[in-house]
């Protein structure tokens, strides 16, 4: 494994601000910025639909664009604002309730309904949006979604939502996050990406 040379971090993360007051705000505060310093900085999440026997269900990911890790995932037959904010609740329970966070989506509703965008809010985090019609804006987002496709789900047949829920578990965890290599992290996991990076902070 190759070394890995870390920026100098300041110890006060970058604050954005969203206020609620102007809920027709779809600023990109993002602006592919794709590369980030550290862990924690800048979440991007998307939606995808995947079939389970004749139905459709709905996956929600949430991404650090740090490691490219997939801090929280969730599957539902609703393609619904609770969809997003489950899954948001689980990676800020899992990072810690990090500070000065930015969260990156696109423009679809479950991303700009006034229950997601005042939980943003009330947490202090700066909301940010693709451009509409603009998938290149959200691009670590569609990457993943293209490579779970193209290297599990695509290649499978699942006849409940129980066989599809297991199968995207065993992709995230079992090798996406911990042994998938990335050419934008040194050919590092994701998991091994963060590692490297508290072990020079840590020193």
């Amino acid at each position: 494994m190759r070394s890995m040379v870390l920026p100098k971090m300041s110890t006060v993360k970058p604050h954005y601000h969203y206020t609620s007051d102007d809920k027709g705000d779809c600023t990109n505060h993002l602006n592919q910025a794709f590369s980030q310093k550290a862990p924690d900085i800048v979440w991007v999440s998307d939606i995808t639909y995947l079939r389970a026997g004749s139905k459709w269900y709905y996956l929600c990911v949430i991404i650090d664009l740090f490691s490219r890790k997939v801090i929280a995932w969730n599957l539902s037959p609703r393609m619904d604002v609770d969809l997003v904010i489950i899954t948001f609740k689980k990676a800020y329970g899992s990072r810690h309730m990090p500070c000065g966070l930015m969260f990156h989506s696109d423009r679809g509703s479950q991303y700009t309904a006034f229950a997601f965008r005042k939980l943003l809010d009330d947490l202090d985090v700066v909301q940010s949006f693709s451009k509409k019609g603009y998938p290149f804006d959200n691009a670590v987002s569609e990457s993943f979604f293209k490579y779970l496709k193209k290297e599990q789900t695509g290649r499978m047949t699942y006849s409940t939502m129980r066989e599809l829920h297991i199968s995207v578990f065993e992709y995230i965890e079992g090798f996406y996050n911990s042994r998938r290599p990335h050419g934008s992290l040194d050919y590092m996991t994701p998991n091994e990406f963060e590692e490297a990076y508290w072990k020079q902070v840590q020193a």
